[in-house]
């Protein structure tokens, strides 16, 4: 269990941000941060990690203090039992996919380390070099060194973002399967709502530096019961007006869908706001 009660002054997406957050993260629950880009999302993992320092307050894992302002405790990284996963996937290229998760370890331990590469279906990629691999066998890889670690706490910072559409959805199932398998508490940063959906247990939103809602993924993203046959959420890129309708276009997913809206509709919609798309069907082809 993490209790955090902590302040920070950002320099955020859109100029100073006082992010300030009092939260508790259950043990074994898999949460995703989710909020738009710049509003301290990832420097709250860098917090917890301490790869950053607040600027005041409290951080407590299982009942021993990692981090107090007051009192002048600030654990390294290396005393915090914390698996981190970046964008990047941080894979050391002169070492073995197995040497890599041995360095990881305090004490490194090679029947360990080749279990868990086992366990991820890796042990065959063993003794490859990372920069021989596809970019979902990288990440895998830096998900496998997260683990050898026996961390309190998984950090995801976006882990998947840069990889095609297929890799991602495989390895999402990768991510939650690895969470539960290991019984590990896990934050992830995301800014995606299929993902949050599809992984999470709880949602914690983050909203101009605070905290904006918490909940079940549902309750949060799709709060109302619909009668459609199909519901799917999405964004809209592009509104285009024509002689006596318009066209809103939208994107979810992978995928554009067009909706023929009249001009009045759609002046109460803008570019980039979220909207449900339902369909009700009857004779499906």
């Amino acid at each position: 269990m993490i209790k955090i009660d902590i302040k920070k002054m950002l320099n955020g997406a859109y100029g100073i941000i006082n992010f300030e957050l009092s939260h508790t993260f259950e043990k074994n629950e898999f949460w995703t941060i989710f909020g738009e880009s710049g509003i301290g999302k990832t420097t709250l993992l860098r917090m917890i990690a301490g790869l950053e320092i607040p600027d005041s307050g409290t951080i407590e894992v299982d009942g021993v203090v990692w981090f107090d302002s007051k009192y002048k405790i600030n654990l390294t990284p290396q005393k915090r039992r914390v698996g981190f996963v970046f964008q990047s996937y941080a894979l050391f290229e002169h070492m073995s996919v197995l040497e890599n998760l041995l360095f990881a370890q305090p004490t490194p331990d090679k029947i360990k380390a080749t279990k868990v590469l086992e366990i991820m279906g890796l042990r065959d990629l063993a003794s490859r070099n990372p920069q021989t691999l596809s970019g979902g066998q990288q990440q895998r890889v830096a998900l496998a060194r997260a683990i050898v670690q026996e961390p309190k706490v998984l950090l995801l910072d976006e882990p998947l973002s840069s990889l095609d559409t297929i890799t991602r959805l495989r390895l999402q199932d990768e991510l939650k399967r690895t969470h539960e398998q290991f019984g590990l508490l896990t934050l992830m940063v995301s800014h995606d709502q299929s993902e949050a959906i599809k992984l999470s247990d709880q949602i914690l939103w983050i909203k101009d530096g605070i905290k904006f809602k918490t909940g079940s993924p549902k309750a949060l993203f799709l709060p109302k019961t619909l009668s459609g046959g199909f519901s799917f959420l999405g964004k809209i890129i592009s509104i285009e007006h024509r002689d006596t309708s318009s066209m809103i276009i939208v994107e979810i997913g992978q995928n554009l869908i067009e909706k023929k809206v009249t001009q009045e509709e759609a002046s109460t919609y803008s570019v980039g706001q979220e909207i449900t798309i339902v369909a009700k069907t009857f004779d499906l082809i």
